[in-house]
């Protein structure tokens, strides 16, 4: 069940807020070059406290199946990737790339989910797009093709898994907390052996590590992740993915502010251009006919239920 308000956006960006905050907290707080490390530390232990909470594991084999392959996309290649790209560009350019996340989702949603974006969406998806680049102007240094791979390599699989999310919903009865507990839990015990064997034994962690890492798993992690599959839920793929161009607003703002990245009219041009593709996605469209499908009947909506 689709809904027009505003409140499922105001939930759903609470997520990106967070996420900007990961490269900033990766650069100046995080063990270096530990991309994998970072994010096991970030998916596995939120993956048990959550199952120790909601104390329930996937129904059936299905499931299990599912959950597997949205803990993969979510988070066991997403987070490293994510890290990857912290580690090896300036932290407001690494948020601005997650902008070309909003196009990537309605193409994919367009054959997954027979979603047409709409004209007013993909217009308002290459007015933030317009916007990330005149932000990422103002960071020309210390861009890296390793960087730039795993910026980009995480839009693609952060892309796949929402929109896998949005076709499949959930079981009939499971919160959306627990199905964010098994993907954690999913996308940590794929990373584990896959840390231990390329990065070795865990780095020493000093104060500022610990405090960076319970920010990142608790804010940008458990919360985030449960707003933006709320949203997901309750919105169109293609409107809740602009909610996630605050994304590199946030990096933008707290780099200048934090980091003493560089900031002047033609990047201020591009930040009202990312929040107004952000507010014209969320605009009311008159309903469109969906886009049939070659053999299956169109993907019933995500049913909705009250997270305890």
């Amino acid at each position: 069940m689709e809904d027009n308000s505003l409140r499922p956006a105001l939930v759903a960006a609470v997520a990106p807020l967070a996420w900007g905050t990961t490269y900033l907290v990766t650069e100046q707080w995080l063990p270096p070059d530990r991309p994998l490390f970072a994010a096991l530390v970030r998916a596995l232990p939120a993956g048990l406290l959550l199952l120790l909470v909601v104390r329930r594991l996937p129904p059936t084999r299905q499931w299990w199946l599912r959950a597997a392959a949205l803990g993969a996309c979510n988070i066991g290649l997403f987070f490293p990737l994510v890290f990857l790209a912290a580690y090896h560009l300036p932290g407001g350019l690494a948020a601005t790339v997650q902008a070309a996340s909003p196009l990537a989702v309605m193409a994919l949603a367009l054959p997954l989910l027979h979603e047409r974006p709409g004209v007013v969406r993909v217009g308002a998806a290459l007015v933030g797009l317009s916007g990330v680049c005149l932000l990422v102007l103002r960071s020309p240094d210390g861009v890296t093709a390793l960087g730039l791979a795993g910026a980009f390599g995480s839009v693609a699989v952060s892309a796949l898994g929402f929109v896998l999310v949005k076709k499949w919903g959930r079981p009939e009865g499971v919160s959306m907390l627990t199905m964010v507990s098994w993907q954690f839990l999913a996308g940590g015990l794929l990373l584990l052996p896959v840390a231990l064997l390329v990065e070795g034994a865990p780095p020493a962690l000093d104060l500022p590590a610990v405090g960076g890492f319970l920010w990142i798993g608790g804010a940008g992690t458990v919360l985030a992740y449960t707003c933006w599959f709320r949203g997901l839920s309750r919105l169109p793929a293609g409107a809740v993915s602009l909610v996630g161009l605050l994304n590199p607003v946030t990096g933008t703002v707290l780099g200048v502010t934090f980091a003493a990245e560089a900031f002047g009219w033609v990047q201020a041009l591009g930040m009202a251009l990312v929040l107004g593709g952000v507010l014209a996605g969320q605009r009311r469209t008159a309903p469109t006919a969906p886009l049939a499908p070659a053999v299956a009947p169109p993907v019933p909506p995500v049913p909705v239920t009250t997270r305890p």
